[in-house]
């Protein structure tokens, strides 16, 4: 990658592009997400750095475009060389008016316990939650009764095995952080250190508390915040877990009714394939971070590499319940006990020969298919057919708006 040749002729360019193409299309078109930290300021507007920065690559002589997995450096590697080029570009987690930049450092800021040598999900899960009712415009603040019993329940399900099911150190630990507001009580809230005390505290003092305002209204309006704040949490505290059952639970999981798992099909028409789209690109976003931190780990006790379960979910959720296959010569009628298709995800290049753990790498299989695949006669061939499959079907996903 070669950010050194970035000249301001080819910057302006970029930016006439996004401007005649909008955010939305002109990010989809790069394969960039949203920035979270810097952004280019130019005639007043805001633009995405890093993919302005990649997209000018593309208008140099004999070069292309820079997609977000050439880039070596992190996004503050391209604001620097916009800078150096004349650009303004502003890091908005060091602005007063960054809320999310803000919100997002505070999150990074979090201090935890360890359960086993993982950090304890109780904070996370507290979060997700509050993400959650704001994404459906819930109240805010609730009584401490209330807030017990349903953090209570989400705990037992969701927290790591042999953690306590209870919600009130993680929440004074929220509020001495600054993203929690507690209200209607006297005594001054303790320390989140000493489980009796903490506990009788809010027993005796009875609360009502809920998420930060301003991050709630944040998060309530800005569905690019709310992407950019369960990614963080996901990224920090749930490396290595599936987290797709708790985002059900507290409503941020971006799957329509239908998908793999509920036993129906998937649901016609544009607003579901809408949701499909988002669903995948989330769980593509998930399986890069899984690659990243993944390489070379094997599974205690086995020679077999870890892999990533968000992967497996997006291949699922893509095949809509059908073997990608397209030479496919029937598939199993029969269910599994779940009500979901028979099929098998598997990698078209295997991960012991450098393929990539990412759905655009990945197949869903009926068995039969998965045996030619695996040791047929024509295995060679099958597979690629079926790595032009996985990436056509990966780029159309893609191409599809996330909501």
């Amino acid at each position: 990658m070669a950010l050194a040749d970035l000249t301001p002729t080819a910057v302006l360019q970029a930016i006439e592009e996004y401007d005649r193409l909008g955010q939305d299309a002109f990010l989809r078109m790069y394969g960039f997400r949203r920035a979270l930290r810097y952004v280019l300021v130019h005639d007043g507007r805001r633009y995405d750095s890093k993919a302005i920065a990649g997209a000018a690559h593309g208008r140099l002589d004999g070069h292309g475009p820079l997609r977000p997995r050439d880039f070596s450096g992190r996004a503050q590697h391209a604001a620097e060389r916009l800078r150096g080029l004349g650009f303004k570009v502003v890091d908005t987690a060091g602005q007063a008016d960054g809320e999310l930049g803000q919100l997002l450092l505070r999150i990074g800021q979090l201090r935890v316990s360890r359960v086993d040598g993982r950090p304890a999900l109780h904070q996370p899960v507290v979060l997700l939650w509050a993400v959650g009712r704001a994404a459906r415009g819930a109240a805010r603040m609730l009584p401490w009764r209330e807030t017990e019993r349903t953090l209570g329940e989400l705990l037992r399900h969701h927290g790591l095995p042999g953690s306590r099911p209870r919600p009130d150190n993680s929440i004074a630990a929220l509020h001495r952080a600054g993203l929690w507001e507690l209200t209607g009580y006297e005594e001054a809230v303790p320390s989140a250190h000493g489980d009796a005390v903490v506990r009788r505290w809010f027993e005796a003092q009875q609360p009502a508390g809920g998420l930060d305002a301003a991050a709630y209204d944040l998060l309530g309006r800005s569905a690019p915040a709310r992407e950019a704040v369960v990614d963080a949490l996901l990224a920090r505290f749930f490396d290595g877990l599936d987290p797709a059952p708790l985002l059900r639970a507290t409503g941020l999981d971006d799957a329509p009714p239908g998908l793999p798992g509920t036993g129906s099909e998937i649901p016609p028409g544009a607003a579901g394939a809408v949701s499909v789209a988002a669903a995948y690109d989330r769980l593509h976003r998930a399986a890069q971070r899984q690659q990243e931190r993944n390489q070379g780990r094997r599974r205690p006790g086995s020679a077999a590499p870890v892999r990533s379960p968000e992967a497996r979910q997006a291949v699922l959720l893509r095949s809509g319940g059908h073997c990608e296959n397209p030479g496919c010569t029937g598939q199993p009628d029969d269910v599994t006990a779940d009500g979901d298709p028979i099929l098998e995800v598997d990698h078209v290049r295997d991960l012991a020969t450098g393929g990539p753990d990412l759905p655009e790498n990945m197949v869903a299989l009926c068995p039969n298919c998965h045996a030619v695949k695996t040791r047929g006669r024509t295995s060679e061939e099958l597979r690629a057919a079926l790595l032009t499959v996985a990436r056509e079907s990966h780029a159309r996903l893609r191409r599809q708006p996330s909501a």
